[in-house]
């Protein structure tokens, strides 16, 4: 088997565990995606250099640092930067896929920061395959 230094949409997409969909659709519409290095068969190659580095600076989530026993609201959380804005929080919270508040006083939905880092660490993020 020939080894490519260039990925196309189907390998990009396993590589980083996403659909061939999130890579032709979301990533390439990027402003700072790389420019195709070449053609292969019906889909672009890209530099796999270049898309690691987009990946590692645009796609993966970063670990989350919050003050453990603070309360924080959603909107506080998304000004903290862990990368999810409030009205996702407040959405994921309606849907069951985000924490139950660790305190609702005065009907304000807060909390604390250990909670949210443990919730951070268990949502997908775009991480890079160790394989291969």
């Amino acid at each position: 088997m020939v080894e490519r230094p260039g990925l196309i949409a189907p390998e990009i997409a396993e590589r980083y565990d996403v659909s061939t969909h999130t890579v032709t659709k979301t990533w390439t519409r990027h402003p700072a995606w790389p420019a195709p290095a070449g053609k292969r068969g019906r889909y672009n190659e890209y530099d796999a250099a270049a898309i690691d580095t987009f990946v590692r600076t645009h796609i993966e989530r970063q670990a989350v640092t919050l003050e453990p026993e603070r309360l924080y609201t959603a909107q506080q959380l998304e000004d903290a930067g862990i990368g999810i804005k409030a009205g996702t929080i407040r959405a994921d919270l309606t849907r069951d896929r985000w924490p139950e508040p660790d305190d609702t006083e005065h009907g304000v939905n807060r909390w604390k920061g250990q909670t949210v880092m443990t919730a951070m660490a268990g949502r997908r993020g775009y991480r890079r395959s160790t394989e291969g």
